[in-house]
């Protein structure tokens, strides 16, 4: 089977600006190649991803700037949520922030993290993806932009490190690695807390896991997903 994103657009929701490309930038890179429309929102700012010996002034903002870059290597409309590290929550204000970026982006796909990911401000970001996706159709959710026609189709990302996570189906990422690759070279603040304790080193991880993804589906890198299992919001394809 091949699919094709043609005529799709995909939204990744993430939670760190790092995110995206350790779960599901090959995945939008091969969507990118069949013409489909890319958004990246990043929900978190990043502010509290301090490698040690380092101050935290001003590191918001680099994490911002190092996302942007990643985005536009891929080609990709950027959102910047703007949460406080480990301030995210599913309330309403959150909700409806997310619902209007769902809105200006119109998604027919949106990847999100995991609801069982190791990380809080991951199954949070997780939380407000799900009901976001639901509610950007609804007329009666009223924000600066009108309802979408009808809610995307919802894909949850493989888990950091794989913990925990069975996957459904595999997407064969093997050609797009070197756009993944690039795109996590943008992030630099984060790449040098490789040698931090309470750190993983975020190459090497992304590169074991795309091997390992695709040592299992017989191809040389993958990605992996679940699909959304509740009433109304599975889709063919």
């Amino acid at each position: 089977m091949n699919l094709s994103f043609a005529h799709e657009r995909l939204l990744a929701i993430m939670a760190h600006p790092d995110d995206c490309e350790l779960l599901c930038a090959g995945t939008l890179a091969r969507a990118k190649a069949d013409n489909a429309a890319i958004g990246i929102c990043v929900m978190c700012a990043g502010d509290k991803g301090i490698s040690a010996g380092s101050a935290a002034g001003g590191l918001a903002d680099q994490r911002r700037a190092e996302a942007q870059s990643a985005a536009d290597l891929l080609g990709a409309q950027l959102f910047w949520f703007a949460s406080p590290d480990g301030e995210l929550m599913d309330t309403i204000d959150q909700r409806r922030k997310l619902v209007e970026i769902y809105r200006r982006f119109d998604p027919t796909l949106v990847i999100a993290h995991d609801p069982a990911d190791y990380h809080p401000d991951h199954r949070a970001a997780s939380a407000l993806a799900e009901a976001a996706s639901w509610f950007a159709s609804s007329r009666g959710h009223v924000t600066e932009t009108q309802a979408t026609a009808a809610p995307p189709a919802l894909w949850f990302a493989d888990t950091i490190n794989m913990t925990g996570f069975v996957p459904e189906f595999y997407i064969d990422v093997t050609d797009h690695m070197d756009t993944k690759k690039r795109m996590l070279e943008s992030h630099k603040s984060q790449l040098q807390r490789s040698g931090d304790k309470d750190f993983a080193p975020l190459a090497d991880l992304m590169l074991r896991q795309s091997q390992t993804r695709g040592a299992q589906a017989g191809v040389t890198a993958a990605e992996v997903f679940r699909t959304h299992h509740a009433f109304k919001r599975l889709r063919a394809w």
